[in-house]
């Protein structure tokens, strides 16, 4: 079994509220969660109007899978007109990792 884990930290456009983030950062989550079948949430940079820390998560038997689909979901926010993406981490964890 391998886990894929991604940290995208991206910068929201004209938001002037938490609201505002809301309203754009969960389009978003949804849409990763529908068309790559992964794992996400909102995960820091809670309390800033205009910035954002995704996590996304993939379990798969085959770790090329698991990074072809965090590649996928990078490349997907990267081409957002509505975000930034300021950095992405991945990481692999496989069944000699402890």
């Amino acid at each position: 079994m391998y886990v894929g884990a991604l940290e995208l930290d991206v910068l929201l456009g004209d938001v002037n509220s938490l609201k505002g983030k809301r309203a754009l950062v969960r389009p978003v989550l949804a849409e990763l969660r529908r068309r790559y079948e992964v794992a996400v949430a909102e995960a820091g940079h809670l309390d800033l109007h205009r910035r954002a820390l995704l996590g996304v998560s993939c379990v798969a038997a085959d770790a090329s899978h698991v990074i072809r689909v965090m590649d996928q979901c990078e490349r997907w926010v990267a081409a957002r007109p509505e975000l930034e993406l300021l950095s992405a981490r991945q990481r692999l964890l496989g069944p000699h990792d402890e």
